[in-house]
Protein backbone atom coordinates (compact mmCIF):
# COMPACT_ATOMS: atom_id res chain seq x y z
CA UNK A 1 0.00 0.00 0.00
CA UNK A 2 1.06 3.60 -0.52
CA UNK A 3 1.30 6.05 2.37
CA UNK A 4 2.55 9.48 1.38
CA UNK A 5 5.38 9.00 -1.08
CA UNK A 6 6.32 5.51 0.12
CA UNK A 7 5.19 2.05 -0.90
CA UNK A 8 4.81 -0.49 1.91
CA UNK A 9 4.84 -4.24 1.32
CA UNK A 10 2.07 -4.87 3.82
CA UNK A 11 1.81 -8.53 2.87
CA UNK A 12 5.39 -9.61 3.57
CA UNK A 13 6.99 -7.05 5.86
CA UNK A 14 6.46 -5.47 9.27
CA UNK A 15 7.12 -1.73 9.53
CA UNK A 16 7.73 0.55 12.51
CA UNK A 17 5.40 3.46 13.19
CA UNK A 18 7.14 5.78 15.65
CA UNK A 19 4.97 7.53 18.23
CA UNK A 20 5.23 11.28 18.77
CA UNK A 21 2.87 12.57 21.46
CA UNK A 22 2.71 16.36 21.62
CA UNK A 23 0.60 16.15 24.77
CA UNK A 24 1.16 17.08 28.41
CA UNK A 25 -0.58 13.99 29.79
CA UNK A 26 0.07 10.87 27.69
CA UNK A 27 0.58 7.86 29.96
CA UNK A 28 4.18 7.20 28.96
CA UNK A 29 5.81 10.31 27.49
CA UNK A 30 3.43 13.15 28.29
CA UNK A 31 5.10 16.56 28.32
CA UNK A 32 8.41 15.42 26.80
CA UNK A 33 7.83 16.76 23.28
CA UNK A 34 5.63 19.80 23.75
CA UNK A 35 7.93 22.35 22.09
CA UNK A 36 8.74 22.28 18.38
CA UNK A 37 12.44 21.81 19.06
CA UNK A 38 11.80 18.85 21.37
CA UNK A 39 9.42 17.27 18.87
CA UNK A 40 11.73 17.74 15.88
CA UNK A 41 14.71 16.37 17.78
CA UNK A 42 12.69 13.27 18.63
CA UNK A 43 11.59 12.90 15.00
CA UNK A 44 15.23 13.00 13.90
CA UNK A 45 16.07 10.35 16.50
CA UNK A 46 13.27 8.05 15.39
CA UNK A 47 14.23 8.35 11.74
CA UNK A 48 17.85 7.52 12.56
CA UNK A 49 16.65 4.56 14.64
CA UNK A 50 14.72 3.14 11.68
CA UNK A 51 11.16 4.46 11.84
CA UNK A 52 9.27 3.86 8.61
CA UNK A 53 6.47 6.33 9.36
CA UNK A 54 5.38 8.54 12.25
CA UNK A 55 2.14 8.96 14.19
CA UNK A 56 1.51 12.32 15.85
CA UNK A 57 -1.03 12.60 18.66
CA UNK A 58 -2.30 15.83 20.18
CA UNK A 59 -4.78 14.40 22.69
CA UNK A 60 -3.99 11.68 25.19
CA UNK A 61 -6.07 8.52 24.90
CA UNK A 62 -4.96 7.07 28.24
CA UNK A 63 -7.67 5.80 30.63
CA UNK A 64 -9.45 8.74 32.20
CA UNK A 65 -8.03 11.22 29.70
CA UNK A 66 -9.43 14.74 29.47
CA UNK A 67 -10.93 15.55 26.11
CA UNK A 68 -9.70 18.80 24.58
CA UNK A 69 -11.27 21.08 21.98
CA UNK A 70 -10.60 20.81 18.25
CA UNK A 71 -8.79 24.15 18.36
CA UNK A 72 -6.48 23.03 21.17
CA UNK A 73 -5.63 19.77 19.42
CA UNK A 74 -4.99 21.61 16.15
CA UNK A 75 -2.73 24.13 17.90
CA UNK A 76 -0.62 21.27 19.29
CA UNK A 77 -0.40 19.13 16.16
CA UNK A 78 -0.32 21.37 13.09
CA UNK A 79 2.83 23.44 13.77
CA UNK A 80 4.81 20.26 14.44
CA UNK A 81 3.34 18.52 11.41
CA UNK A 82 4.24 21.43 9.15
CA UNK A 83 7.83 21.50 10.41
CA UNK A 84 8.20 17.74 9.96
CA UNK A 85 6.95 17.93 6.37
CA UNK A 86 9.37 20.79 5.68
CA UNK A 87 12.45 19.07 7.10
CA UNK A 88 11.98 15.32 6.74
CA UNK A 89 10.98 12.87 4.04
CA UNK A 90 8.86 10.42 6.01
CA UNK A 91 5.14 9.61 5.91
CA UNK A 92 3.18 11.13 8.78
CA UNK A 93 -0.05 9.86 10.33
CA UNK A 94 -2.25 11.95 12.61
CA UNK A 95 -3.82 10.20 15.59
CA UNK A 96 -7.27 11.79 15.92
CA UNK A 97 -10.95 10.88 15.90
CA UNK A 98 -12.13 14.45 15.20
CA UNK A 99 -13.08 15.39 11.62
CA UNK A 100 -11.99 19.03 11.86
CA UNK A 101 -8.59 18.09 13.24
CA UNK A 102 -8.18 15.52 10.47
CA UNK A 103 -9.26 17.99 7.78
CA UNK A 104 -6.81 20.64 8.99
CA UNK A 105 -4.00 18.09 9.28
CA UNK A 106 -4.57 16.79 5.77
CA UNK A 107 -4.40 20.36 4.45
CA UNK A 108 -1.08 20.72 6.31
CA UNK A 109 0.34 17.60 4.67
CA UNK A 110 -0.74 14.60 6.77
CA UNK A 111 -0.43 11.35 4.81
CA UNK A 112 -2.74 9.18 6.90
CA UNK A 113 -5.38 9.36 9.65
CA UNK A 114 -5.29 7.01 12.62
CA UNK A 115 -8.79 6.92 14.16
CA UNK A 116 -9.10 5.23 17.57
CA UNK A 117 -12.87 4.98 17.10
CA UNK A 118 -12.79 3.37 13.67
CA UNK A 119 -14.96 6.12 12.08
CA UNK A 120 -17.71 5.56 14.66
CA UNK A 121 -17.20 8.60 16.88
CA UNK A 122 -18.28 10.92 14.07
CA UNK A 123 -19.04 9.52 10.62
CA UNK A 124 -18.00 12.84 9.10
CA UNK A 125 -14.46 11.54 9.60
CA UNK A 126 -15.11 9.03 6.83
CA UNK A 127 -16.16 11.88 4.52
CA UNK A 128 -12.95 13.78 5.30
CA UNK A 129 -10.73 10.77 4.60
CA UNK A 130 -12.71 9.69 1.56
CA UNK A 131 -12.52 13.16 0.01
CA UNK A 132 -8.76 13.31 0.56
CA UNK A 133 -8.23 9.76 -0.72
CA UNK A 134 -5.53 8.99 1.83
CA UNK A 135 -5.00 5.85 3.93
CA UNK A 136 -6.52 5.39 7.36
CA UNK A 137 -6.06 3.08 10.31
CA UNK A 138 -9.37 1.94 11.79
CA UNK A 139 -9.04 0.83 15.39
CA UNK A 140 -11.43 -1.36 17.32
CA UNK A 141 -12.95 0.36 20.34
CA UNK A 142 -15.97 0.16 22.61
CA UNK A 143 -17.22 2.38 25.39
CA UNK A 144 -17.43 -0.68 27.67
CA UNK A 145 -15.78 -4.10 27.63
CA UNK A 146 -19.09 -5.95 27.26
CA UNK A 147 -19.23 -8.72 24.66
CA UNK A 148 -21.48 -11.69 23.92
CA UNK A 149 -18.81 -13.57 21.94
CA UNK A 150 -15.59 -11.58 22.26
CA UNK A 151 -13.61 -12.30 19.10
CA UNK A 152 -16.71 -12.63 16.94
CA UNK A 153 -18.04 -9.32 18.24
CA UNK A 154 -14.68 -7.60 17.78
CA UNK A 155 -14.44 -8.74 14.16
CA UNK A 156 -18.02 -7.67 13.49
CA UNK A 157 -17.26 -4.25 14.98
CA UNK A 158 -14.33 -3.90 12.57
CA UNK A 159 -16.52 -5.00 9.68
CA UNK A 160 -18.89 -2.16 10.57
CA UNK A 161 -15.98 0.30 10.41
CA UNK A 162 -14.98 -1.12 7.02
CA UNK A 163 -18.55 -0.73 5.75
CA UNK A 164 -18.61 2.91 6.85
CA UNK A 165 -15.30 3.49 5.10
CA UNK A 166 -16.48 1.98 1.82
CA UNK A 167 -19.76 3.90 1.99
CA UNK A 168 -17.80 7.15 2.04
CA UNK A 169 -15.41 6.33 -0.77
CA UNK A 170 -12.44 4.98 1.17
CA UNK A 171 -10.96 2.22 -0.96
CA UNK A 172 -9.91 -1.23 0.27
CA UNK A 173 -6.23 -0.55 -0.40
CA UNK A 174 -6.38 2.52 1.86
CA UNK A 175 -7.48 0.68 5.02
CA UNK A 176 -5.41 -0.67 7.91
CA UNK A 177 -7.00 -2.41 10.90
CA UNK A 178 -5.94 -2.14 14.55
CA UNK A 179 -7.31 -4.54 17.23
CA UNK A 180 -7.30 -1.71 19.78
CA UNK A 181 -5.27 -3.21 22.61
CA UNK A 182 -6.06 -1.23 25.74
CA UNK A 183 -9.35 0.17 24.45
CA UNK A 184 -12.71 -1.23 25.53
CA UNK A 185 -11.17 -4.49 26.70
CA UNK A 186 -10.34 -6.27 29.92
CA UNK A 187 -6.83 -7.45 30.73
CA UNK A 188 -7.66 -10.97 29.56
CA UNK A 189 -9.31 -9.73 26.38
CA UNK A 190 -6.21 -7.68 25.52
CA UNK A 191 -4.05 -10.80 25.82
CA UNK A 192 -6.51 -12.83 23.79
CA UNK A 193 -6.65 -10.47 20.83
CA UNK A 194 -2.84 -10.31 20.65
CA UNK A 195 -2.76 -14.11 20.72
CA UNK A 196 -5.34 -14.27 17.91
CA UNK A 197 -4.06 -11.53 15.60
CA UNK A 198 -4.34 -13.84 12.61
CA UNK A 199 -8.13 -13.60 12.96
CA UNK A 200 -7.88 -9.93 11.97
CA UNK A 201 -5.70 -10.84 9.00
CA UNK A 202 -8.54 -13.04 7.81
CA UNK A 203 -10.59 -9.87 7.16
CA UNK A 204 -8.25 -9.14 4.26
CA UNK A 205 -6.56 -5.92 5.38
CA UNK A 206 -3.13 -5.00 6.75
CA UNK A 207 -3.02 -5.08 10.55
CA UNK A 208 -1.32 -2.60 12.89
CA UNK A 209 -0.53 -3.64 16.45
CA UNK A 210 -0.17 -0.98 19.12
CA UNK A 211 0.87 -2.41 22.48
CA UNK A 212 3.87 -0.22 23.26
CA UNK A 213 4.28 0.27 27.04
CA UNK A 214 0.55 -0.34 27.58
CA UNK A 215 -1.11 -1.45 30.80
CA UNK A 216 -1.53 -5.06 29.62
CA UNK A 217 2.28 -5.28 29.71
CA UNK A 218 2.52 -3.44 33.01
CA UNK A 219 -0.06 -5.73 34.62
CA UNK A 220 1.59 -8.87 33.28
CA UNK A 221 5.10 -7.95 34.39
CA UNK A 222 4.14 -5.72 37.33
CA UNK A 223 6.29 -2.85 36.08
CA UNK A 224 5.73 0.88 35.41
CA UNK A 225 5.51 2.34 31.90
CA UNK A 226 9.22 3.17 31.89
CA UNK A 227 10.11 -0.54 32.26
CA UNK A 228 7.90 -2.14 29.62
CA UNK A 229 10.32 -2.42 26.71
CA UNK A 230 10.90 -6.18 26.99
CA UNK A 231 7.17 -6.85 27.16
CA UNK A 232 6.62 -4.64 24.13
CA UNK A 233 9.33 -6.48 22.20
CA UNK A 234 7.64 -9.80 22.92
CA UNK A 235 4.42 -8.53 21.35
CA UNK A 236 6.33 -7.09 18.39
CA UNK A 237 7.98 -10.43 17.66
CA UNK A 238 4.57 -12.08 17.88
CA UNK A 239 3.16 -9.45 15.51
CA UNK A 240 5.78 -10.36 12.91
CA UNK A 241 5.03 -14.08 13.21
CA UNK A 242 1.30 -13.35 12.89
CA UNK A 243 1.78 -11.30 9.72
CA UNK A 244 1.11 -7.78 11.04
CA UNK A 245 2.17 -5.03 8.66
CA UNK A 246 2.87 -2.35 11.27
CA UNK A 247 3.72 -1.94 14.94
CA UNK A 248 3.17 1.42 16.64
CA UNK A 249 5.91 1.94 19.22
CA UNK A 250 7.78 4.42 21.39
CA UNK A 251 11.15 2.61 21.36
CA UNK A 252 11.93 2.56 17.66
CA UNK A 253 15.43 1.13 17.52
CA UNK A 254 14.85 -1.86 19.79
CA UNK A 255 11.62 -2.81 18.03
CA UNK A 256 13.17 -2.36 14.59
CA UNK A 257 16.00 -4.71 15.52
CA UNK A 258 13.58 -7.26 16.93
CA UNK A 259 11.58 -7.15 13.70
CA UNK A 260 14.63 -7.56 11.46
CA UNK A 261 15.86 -10.51 13.50
CA UNK A 262 12.46 -12.20 13.47
CA UNK A 263 11.98 -11.59 9.74
CA UNK A 264 15.43 -13.06 9.03
CA UNK A 265 14.63 -16.22 10.97
CA UNK A 266 11.26 -16.61 9.24
CA UNK A 267 12.83 -16.00 5.81
CA UNK A 268 15.42 -18.70 6.49
CA UNK A 269 12.65 -21.06 7.54
CA UNK A 270 10.68 -20.37 4.35
CA UNK A 271 13.78 -21.04 2.24
CA UNK A 272 14.28 -24.40 3.89
CA UNK A 273 17.23 -23.35 6.02
CA UNK A 274 20.37 -25.35 6.51
CA UNK A 275 21.39 -27.98 8.97
CA UNK A 276 23.81 -26.64 11.53
CA UNK A 277 25.83 -28.58 14.04
CA UNK A 278 27.08 -26.88 17.15
CA UNK A 279 30.82 -27.11 17.74
CA UNK A 280 31.77 -28.67 21.00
Amino acid sequence: MKIGNRLFDAEHRTYVMGILNVTPDSFSDGGRYMTEDQALYRVQEMIEEGADLLDIGGESARPGYEKISDDEEISRVIPVLEKIKERFDIPVSIDTYKPEVARTAIQAGADMINDIWGLKYDEEMADVIGAAQIPCCLMHNRAEAVYYNYMKDLLNDLRESITIAHRHGIRKEQIILDPGVGFGKTYGQNLEVVHKLERLKDLGFPVLLGTSRKSVIGLTLDVPASERLEGTLATTVLAVTKGCAFVRVHDVQANKRAILMTESILAEQRMGGETWTESK
